[in-house]
C-alpha cells in the first residue's frame, strides 16, 4: 500500500492543506468548552448579561471560522483523492496492457476488473478520509486531554486511561480485520468472474436448461461471500459499541467525580461542564476515527491487491530491434513446441515450416487442433516453449513488440467492434488513415455496401460491442480494420465463419489481387476457405499431419481428405 502513495506526489499541496485546515477547525473547536466554562462561571454566575452576549458572539465566530476551514479541507481532500484514483487507474491500465496473454490468462479478467473498479474506489475513499480525519481525530482526542489537564490534572487522568483503553480496542480490531478484508475482495473476484461467465453465456445456459444449476452455483458462492462479510462486519461493528461503552462509563465517572469536587470547592460548575464537553468531543472524534479505521482497513487490503498488480511484470521480455530486413523466407517455424500455462500437454508439437513472402497459407483442422495457437505465435501473443519463430531472418523475440505488431494485421475469431463511429473503428488499424484508404479497405473486405447502407456512412455510430451489426457485418468490418494498416502479414483467424461462401470467395480473391499482397494466414475449419491457398497446414491435436496444396493433400493426407470429403459431400463444390 505504501508504494501507491507515490501517486499523491502531484497533489502535495492538497495533501498538506487539507489536514492543515482540519487542524485549524479542530483548534477552534477545542476553545469552545473554555468559552462555555467562562460563560457559566463569570457571566451566568455573576449575572453579567453583556459578558454572556460577548461569549455567544465568540462562539458564533468560532463556529463560522470552523465551518469555512472544514469546507476548504473537504475540497482539498476530495481533489487529492480523485486525482490519486485517476493516476492509479491509469498506471494500472498501462501495466495490464504490457502483460502477456499468458499473464492475463493466469490472473483472470474478473480479478483485473475488480482491481480497476472496486479496489481503486476503496483506496480513493480511504485517501479522502485519511486526509480529513487521520490527523484531526487524534489531534482533538489528545488536545482535549491536554485542555483537561489545564483545568484539573487529577480529573484529566480519567481522560488518559480512557484514551489508552480506546486505542487498544481499535488496534486489536484493526489488526484482525485487515487480512480478512483482503479475503473478501478475493472472493468478490470469483463472484464477478462467475457473473461475467453467466452473462456472456446466457444463451448457452438457457439452451441447455441449466439455469437452476447456475443459480445454485451463484447462490453458493454469493452466500460464502455474504457469510464472510457478515463475520468481518460483526467483529468490526463491535468497535462503535465498545468505544461507546468505555466513553460512557468514563463520562459517568467524570460527572460523579466532578460533583464530588464541586461540593468540595476544588472545581467550578463551568469547569465540570468544560470537562464533560471535552469528553463528548473525544466521543465524537473516536466514532469518526473508528469509521476511518474500518475504511482504511479496507483501503489497505485493496491497496495491497492493486500494488501486486502494479508490480507484476510481463513474463515476456521485450526485444530491442526495430529495423526489419526483407527476406524471401518471410516466417520460419523451426521445430516449435507451444504449451499454455498450467497445461500438462503441448498445444503445438514440432511445427517445422518455412513461409515465403507473399505466400497464402491455409491452416485447417478440427476444434482444439492448435490452429489459433499457431498464428498467435507470429505477433508473439505467446512464446514458444521450445524451438524458434523466425521473422525476416531474426528470432521473433529480438524484435520490439510494438514495431513487430505494427507490421501485422490480425482479425481474431471473435469480431470485436467498439462504441463510436465506423470511421473510428476502422482507424484502430491505423490512426492516420484517410477516408479514401478506409473506403479501399472496406471494398477489399466486401464491407462497402454495409457502410453505404447505414445513415451517415462512415459517421454511423456503432453500439457497444457492435450489437447493431450482424455477425457477418462485424467480421467484414474487422477485416477492413486489419487491411487499412496495409500489413506485411495478414492473419485471418476463422474470421469468415459468418460469411456465406460467395462473399468468402470474393474476399479471398480481393486480398490476393492487392498490390504487394501480404503474407496471409487463413485459419478455417472449412476446406472451401483454404483450397486455393499456396499451401495448407493440416493440424490434429497440435501435430502437423500434412503440408501442401489442396491436390497434394488429397493424395497424401488422410486427415485433410476426411475433412474435405465430409464437407463437400454435404455442401457441394464451390
Amino acid at each position: 500500500m505504501k508504494k501507491l502513495l507515490i501517486f499523491l506526489k502531484d497533489y502535495k499541496k492538497e495533501s498538506i492543506l487539507g489536514p492543515l485546515f482540519k487542524l485549524l477547525e479542530a483548534s477552534f473547536e477545542l476553545f469552545v468548552p473554555l468559552v462555555i466554562a467562562s460563560m457559566i462561571d463569570v457571566g451566568i454566575a455573576g449575572g453579567d448579561r453583556g459578558y454572556v452576549i460577548r461569549m455567544c458572539l465568540i462562539l458564533l465566530l468560532l463556529c463560522l471560522v470552523g465551518f469555512v476551514c472544514a469546507v476548504t479541507a473537504q475540497f482539498f481532500a476530495a481533489r487529492a483523492a480523485a486525482g490519486f484514483a485517476k493516476k492509479v487507474k491509469r498506471a494500472l491500465f498501462e501495466n495490464i496492457q504490457k502483460l502477456s496473454y499468458s499473464d492475463m490468462d493466469s490472473i483472470g479478467t474478473s480479478a483485473m476488473i475488480t482491481r480497476m473498479t472496486s479496489d481503486v474506489n476503496q483506496v480513493q475513499q480511504g485517501v479522502n478520509l485519511t486526509i480529513r480525519l487521520l490527523l484531526r481525530s487524534p489531534f482533538v482526542v489528545f488536545g482535549a486531554m491536554v485542555m483537561a489537564f489545564t483545568i484539573n490534572a487529577r480529573m484529566a487522568l480519567i481522560f488518559l486511561v480512557t484514551i489508552i483503553l480506546l486505542f487498544a480496542v481499535v488496534g486489536l480490531i484493526m489488526r484482525w480485520s485487515i487480512p480478512r478484508y483482503g479475503m473478501i475482495q478475493s472472493r468478490l473476484d470469483k463472484l464477478l468472474g462467475l457473473t461475467r461467465e453467466n452473462h456472456t453465456g446466457v444463451r448457452v445456459i438457457r439452451a441447455f436448461g441449466l439455469e437452476k444449476k447456475e443459480k445454485e452455483n451463484f447462490n453458493r458462492q454469493n452466500d460464502a461471500l455474504t457469510s464472510l462479510q457478515n463475520h468481518v462486519g460483526t467483529v468490526t461493528a463491535l468497535m462503535n459499541p465498545a468505544t461507546y461503552a468505555i466513553l460512557n462509563l468514563a463520562v459517568a465517572f467524570l460527572i460523579y467525580r466532578g460533583a464530588v469536587r464541586v461540593n468540595a470547592g476544588d472545581l467550578t460548575q463551568g469547569q465540570v461542564v468544560a470537562l464533560y464537553n471535552y469528553m463528548s468531543q473525544i466521543l465524537v472524534e473516536l466514532i469518526k476515527f473508528a469509521n476511518l479505521i474500518i475504511t482504511v482497513t479496507r483501503a489497505i487490503a485493496s491497496g495491497n491487491r492493486i500494488e501486486e498488480m502494479l508490480e507484476l511484470k510481463s513474463s515476456m521480455e521485450n526485444g530491442v530491434v526495430t529495423e526489419f530486413t526483407e527476406t524471401s523466407d518471410h516466417i520460419v517455424f523451426s521445430h516449435v513446441f507451444m504449451r499454455y500455462a498450467g497445461d500438462s500437454e503441448d498445444s503445438l508439437e514440432d511445427l517445422d515450416v518455412t513461409v515465403r513472402r507473399g505466400e497464402r497459407i491455409g491452416v485447417i483442422g478440427g476444434t482444439g487442433s492448435g490452429k489459433t495457437t499457431l498464428v498467435n505465435l507470429i505477433p508473439r501473443f505467446y512464446d514458444a516453449r521450445q524451438g524458434e519463430v523466425i521473422l525476416d531472418g531474426r528470432n521473433i523475440k529480438e524484435y520490439n513488440l510494438e514495431s513487430l505488431r505494427e507490421r501485422i494485421g490480425i482479425v481474431p475469431q471473435k469480431a470485436v467492434l467498439f462504441h463510436g463511429t465506423i470511421r473510428d473503428n476502422i482507424r484502430w488499424g491505423r490512426n492516420d488513415a484517410t477516408d479514401d484508404e478506409i473506403n479501399k479497405a472496406l471494398e477489399i473486405a466486401q464491407a462497402k455496401e454495409i457502410v453505404e447502407g447505414k445513415a451517415g456512412g462512415l459517421d454511423h455510430m456503432v453500439a457497444q460491442g457492435g450489437k447493431n451489426f450482424s455477425g457477418g457485418q462485424k467480421q467484414r468490418l474487422t477485416i477492413a480494420r486489419a487491411l487499412v494498416r496495409k500489413p506485411e502479414i495478414l492473419i485471418l483467424d476463422d474470421s469468415a465463419s459468418a460469411l456465406d461462401y460467395l462473399t468468402d470467395k470474393k474476399l479471398r480473391d480481393a486480398i490476393a489481387a492487392m498490390d504487394n499482397p501480404p503474407t496471409t494466414f487463413i485459419v478455417s475449419q472449412r476446406a472451401s476457405s483454404v483450397l486455393n491457398c499456396d499451401r495448407i497446414i493440416v493440424l490434429e491435436d497440435g501435430k502437423v499431419m500434412g503440408i501442401g496444396t489442396n491436390e497434394e493433400l488429397l493424395e497424401s493426407c488422410d486427415t485433410y481428405k476426411e475433412i474435405y470429403d465430409s464437407q463437400y459431400r454435404k455442401e457441394g463444390a464451390v
